[in-house]
């Protein structure tokens, strides 16, 4: 499992998916999301602008990545 530290108070999803090298550009992360590939705390997200906060977890093609303080 990946950690994202956040720098401050959250990271939208389509940030995070770069930050985890999940997508290379914001342009990809824009199409796994719409997609429906990516899940929020278990849930498929289909908005790129998600804020996420600390101790959301976020899954793509069976790898995890959680966001902490």
């Amino acid at each position: 499992m990946e950690i994202i530290h956040l720098n401050d108070e959250f990271i939208k999803l389509g940030q995070a998916l770069k930050v985890a090298n999940l997508a290379d550009s914001g342009a990809e992360a824009k199409i796994m999301v719409q997609d429906g590939l990516v899940r929020v705390n278990g849930e498929t997200e289909v908005r790129r602008g998600k804020k996420l906060v600390a101790g959301d977890i976020v899954e793509y093609n069976g790898k995890t990545v959680k966001i902490e303080a």
